[in-house]
């Protein structure tokens, strides 16, 4: 998402029908104001153009072009991407808006029938690179549910009440988040600190010919042994 200050308390894009068109740009006042790239069903509805399936069946080839939201587990993922300035809501945009709204759609290049779509409100001049990217977060985001769930046990709750949920969520999160944070901390040292000490090989070099030392040199690390 594009945060410019801290949104507002009840600012929850997933509990917005968004069914009308008229998102906001979650705001409280002229000066605080949350961008976003929201995932829509294809009957979202376009103020002035019907429905955003219909919007992008529309669009050129042309219009659509390859590009990568991200790495995944294989590398980059690439789809096609087309994406529409759509017109300002005054109500909520005012005269001189701060923000552009888009129609964003991503298909897939192996099987074009699978689009997905999204409603963009993102600052001026932000470009339709920055979008895809945004959009592609939200792998990340399931890939760190599902880890959690695997590796903190997430989803592995019993309870009654939203307080002892809210704990156990809570917990699992911070208990993930802190497994991440060990583990990229060991990956920034490098695997040479955790590589078994080695013992050097018994033929030495005296003179011109090799021979086998008299007695055996202790254990030693890799990082302390030199080529003579």
């Amino acid at each position: 998402m594009f945060r410019e200050h801290a949104p507002p308390a009840d600012a929850r894009p997933e509990q917005t029908p968004a069914r009308s068109g008229t998102l906001p740009g979650y705001t409280t006042s002229r000066d605080a104001i949350l961008g976003y790239v929201l995932a829509v069903p294809k009957s979202q509805q376009v103020p002035h153009f019907g429905r955003i399936d219909h919007l992008f069946s529309q669009a050129p080839e042309e219009a659509w072009e390859q590009r990568s939201c991200g790495d995944g587990a294989k590398g980059p993922r690439f789809y096609h991407w087309a994406a529409l300035q759509i017109t300002s809501i005054e109500d909520f945009d005012g005269e001189m808006p701060t923000h552009q709204r888009w129609a964003l759609a991503r298909r897939s290049i192996s099987k074009p029938e699978e689009i997905a779509c999204y409603l963009c409100y993102a600052p001026l001049g932000t470009t339709v690179e920055r979008l895809v990217r945004v959009a592609g977060t939200r792998w990340a985001i399931e890939e760190a549910f599902q880890a959690a769930k695997n590796e903190c046990g997430l989803d592995q709750y019993e309870v009654r009440r939203y307080t002892g949920w809210m704990r156990h969520i809570t917990l699992a999160i911070l208990a993930h988040a802190f497994l991440a944070a060990m583990a990229a901390d060991a990956a920034a040292k490098g695997a040479a600190e955790t590589v078994p000490a080695l013992r050097p090989s018994p033929w030495q070099k005296f003179g011109g010919s090799w021979q086998l030392a008299t007695h055996p040199s202790p254990l030693t690390s890799p990082s302390s042994v030199h080529a003579h």
